[in-house]
């Protein structure tokens, strides 16, 4: 499987999730997973400092994306091991960027896919996780289908 790194002091904050020795960090990570509109995925996450180790299956390369990077846009998360096991067919991985200060989904459509109107076609591939085009931020990591 593999290492996602995040960038730690951006994303949602989720109260005492990080604190050490915090015992309901799995249950707090699936409920979050679920508040962003994931539904409620058969999924494990353990904390270990600022690293989150998730496990278990899900049905498709999309949902398991989303889910590694719903758990890494939480403020404190800098790493998200993935040992998700994809049970349907297993497309082609998506492409990754970090939001950097100033950037739309505009922007970001011009450079990833050479077409500002492309926008729209990454908004659809982070949903539910963005609810507006608008409503991006520095240090966040976002899909880029292919």
């Amino acid at each position: 499987m593999s290492l996602f790194s995040f960038v730690k002091e951006a994303g949602e904050k989720l109260i005492d999730l990080l604190t050490p020795g915090n015992a309901d960090a799995s249950e707090q990570l699936k409920e979050h997973v679920a508040k962003v509109g994931l539904g409620n995925p058969n999924i494990q996450a353990t904390v270990e400092g600022d690293k989150v180790t998730v496990t278990g299956e899900v049905a498709s390369q999309e949902e398991k994306e989303k889910i590694l990077l719903a758990l890494g846009n939480v403020a404190g998360v800098a790493t998200v091991d993935d040992q998700i096991t994809v049970t349907g067919p297993v497309a082609q991985a998506a492409r990754f960027v970090t939001v950097k200060k100033g950037d739309t989904l505009s922007a970001i459509a011009k450079a990833a896919c050479g077409d500002a109107n492309q926008y729209q076609k990454i908004f659809e591939a982070n949903k539910p996780m963005l609810s507006h085009p608008d409503k991006i931020y520095p240090g966040q990591v976002l899909r880029i289908p292919h």
